[in-house]
């Protein structure tokens, strides 16, 4: 066992940075390296001819330190810190040729990324609320504190906001649609990655929330399972139909996405039963690596036929892979991995994950629910006959076995079609490319992981326990009691069927309805997209409710809050405004006419005091006597003039009337400020005395 190791940085963006190393993280950072060293080598030659190829190589690997720092954190705060980082690096992929299609699936792929993110932070914001911390060790007291203060509705409104945010990144249904779209328009190595490690971070977090939070929670783990049938056969269902090399391998990671929320749910189903879980949780995990490797295998092949033809689709690519021995080799191994083919890894795993819903069919059976399904939300009629209903789970098994062959049957399409159909026009070209459709780098990258997946299978106690023995611990589990016997009758019987399925489904699906007659001379059939244009859950769903629906209904309510709310709060608004404005105005008054009457009383105008006019009576004489001089001048008539000291005297008292008003106006402010300046002194002297 790995020995948990803890490094905190504090205060960093608010809370601080934790990270954590421990068997299940030092795993998953392992499988980037090696993901990141094995597609950084193909990329040598895959984007040789691009000319933007600097662009790509920044993101490339900048997205590599946010992932590791995905899978390192300690807490759910620093985890969403780094999958936003991880997000808007990896949308670069995505848009990274700049044609119409590429933009139009990066900016799904965005809006995906940052609802959800969004979504997930106010998850936390609910979270942090009842527990004031966001680590992970800390969120089973969650559990304990809402069942305490009658939370509990709290408790599963944040858990859903962070299921909905790791959902997203992870490629769960409903919001799986970026991948379909995402995979086929980036380049091969970076598909890889978003399939193989990128969706792996959202299943992170859906495990930190599902088996920290609600670890026995028998309604959380029914969730997750239903979300994982639909989405495991959701995505089988469309890679069973696609004729896109890419889109295929695209829409069998959301079903491989949806067998892990399988063994998530069923975890937290069998611990609410009273077992461990320890093989759902085992096959979990195991399906997690499993799928990482064998998408890294899978979609770098995919990049080896695009790299020579530039073209995915089946009817195009037909007949390339003969007489090209590696990359038939490379493409057989990731084929019958991700099937469940005995004696390759994927059939260890998808084992683990049947053997864990068999267990849970037995505890029903033998009444293992009966004590917990009479109280609480137990009680609810719908979801107890659901969780105790034998014959519910019986046909859930056999779903499951279904969406086994069924992969079977997609991966048989790609593999017939690429190594052994033969192109109608351009077979002589392929073949002529069998000694240089991939340099000495390539093959490396894409031999070296694809020999891992057959010895992972051959040596499951040897290899595939030890793994799931270090991963063990994040999911809360005990370690399992007995080791599993992989290569039993039963578990044989079990992986049988489900190649029976594939054989069946390949044999009239495949090669009957999903066929039409071709326009060759020879005759040849071709691949027909029978899936329904319309059927697009984006373009029938998303974008109409997001572009259209939305904006609709929320200008139809801004205009109903503005016509009926709004406008009769502004009338009522202004009517009070007015008689407050009023009143104030009347007070304004009322103290000003006061302030005349007693201490600024104003004198008659008509009354003069005696004694003031002295100035204006001697420079009216002065004045008087200077005009008579005139009179002196023989000859000239004079009209007699009046006296300019009366108008001297008006001027004078006009002048001290004037500066009296000045005076009296500003002793009334001065007044005013004083009285508010004590106001303001008590207040302050209240508050300090309370305080």
């Amino acid at each position: 066992m790995i020995e948990t190791m803890d490094w905190v940085l504090p205060e960093i963006c608010g809370l601080g940075i934790h990270f954590r190393l421990d068997g299940f993280r030092l795993v998953y950072v392992l499988i980037a390296v090696v993901m990141w060293t094995c597609c950084g080598l193909f990329s040598m030659e895959y984007m040789r001819h691009y000319r933007n190829r600097r662009n790509y190589y920044v993101f490339f690997w900048a997205t590599l330190p946010a992932t590791a720092g995905v899978f390192l954190s300690g807490d759910l705060y620093s985890a969403f810190i780094f999958f936003e980082i991880m997000s808007f690096t990896s949308y670069v992929w995505v848009a990274f040729d700049g044609k119409g299609e590429s933009l139009r699936a990066a900016n799904t792929y965005l809006a995906v990324a940052v609802t959800g993110g969004l979504v997930m932070l106010m998850g936390l914001f609910m979270l942090h609320a009842m527990l004031g911390t966001l680590e992970m060790d800390a969120l089973g007291q969650a559990r304990e504190i809402a069942g305490k203060t009658g939370k509990t509705g709290m408790l599963y409104a944040a858990g859903g906001m962070l299921l909905f945010g790791f959902g997203a990144k992870a490629g769960c249904f409903p919001l799986h649609i970026w991948l379909p779209k995402a995979h086929p328009v980036a380049p091969a190595p970076a598909s890889a990655l978003l399939s193989g490690i990128l969706t792996k971070a959202g299943v992170f977090g859906v495990i930190a929330v599902s088996c920290g939070l609600f670890g026995s929670d028998g309604i959380w783990g029914l969730l997750i399972t239903a979300l994982g049938f639909v989405t495991m056969f959701l995505g089988a269902l469309l890679a069973l139909f696609s004729v896109d090399l890419k889109r295929t391998l695209a829409c069998s990671s959301v079903s491989q996405i949806g067998f892990i929320f399988t063994g998530i749910g069923m975890s937290c189903l069998l611990r609410a039963a009273g077992e461990d879980g320890s093989l759902a949780v085992r096959g979990a995990f195991l399906h997690m690596v499993n799928h990482s490797l064998l998408k890294l295998v899978l979609f770098l092949s995919a990049g080896a036929v695009f790299m020579n033809l530039h073209q995915l689709k089946l009817n195009d690519i037909r007949g390339f892979g003969r007489k090209k021995p590696c990359l038939c080799f490379c493409f057989l191994m990731g084929a019958l991995g991700i099937s469940g083919i005995p004696f390759w890894n994927g059939y260890v795993s998808k084992t683990l994950l049947h053997e864990g819903i068999v267990e849970y069919i037995n505890a029903v059976r033998e009444g293992a629910l009966g004590s917990v399904t009479s109280a609480g939300p137990w009680s609810w009629q719908g979801i107890r006959f659901v969780l105790a209903s034998p014959g519910m789970w019986k046909a859930a098994e056999w779903l499951f076995l279904i969406t086994g062959g069924m992969t079977l049957a997609y991966m048989a399409k790609l593999f017939v079609a690429l190594f052994v159909e033969r192109h109608p026009t351009r077979q002589k070209e392929f073949d002529d490319m069998s000694g240089n459709y991939m340099g000495r780098m390539s093959r490396l990258a894409l031999v070296v992981p694809s020999v891992a997946l057959v010895v992972l299978g051959m040596a499951p106690h040897r290899l595939m326990d030890y793994l799931a023995d270090l991963g063990q611990g994040f999911f809360h589990t005990d370690m399992a009691v007995y080791p599993v016997s992989y290569f039993s009758f039963g578990n044989l019987k079990g992986a049988g069927v489900s190649v029976g399925i594939g054989l069946v489904l390949y044999g009239l699906v495949v090669r009957g309805f999903l066929m039409k007659q071709g326009n060759g001379p020879d005759g040849t059939k071709d691949y027909a997209d029978r899936w329904p244009a319309w059927l697009d859950l984006e373009e029938l769903v998303y974008r109409p409710v997001i572009l259209t629906l939305l904006p609709a209904v929320c200008g139809a309510i801004c205009r109903a809050v503005d016509r009926y709310l709004l406008s009769a709060a502004v009338r009522i608004l202004l009517s009070v405004s007015a008689v407050v404005c009023r009143a104030m105005d009347s007070l304004g008054d009322g103290m000003i006419r006061m302030a005349r009457k007693t201490t600024h009383r104003q004198m008659d105008g008509s009354r003069r005091r005696g004694g003031g006019d002295l100035i204006a009576v001697v420079l009216g004489r002065a004045l008087d006597r200077l005009a008579s001089v005139e009179r002196l001048v023989p000859g000239r008539r004079h009209k007699p003039r009046k006296s300019l000291i009366p108008g001297l005297m008006e001027a004078e008292e006009e002048v001290k009337r004037t500066s009296r008003l000045v005076e009296e106006s500003f002793s009334f402010g001065l007044m005013l400020f004083c009285i508010g300046l004590c106001l303001t002194l008590g207040y302050l002297l209240a508050v300090f005395f309370r305080g």
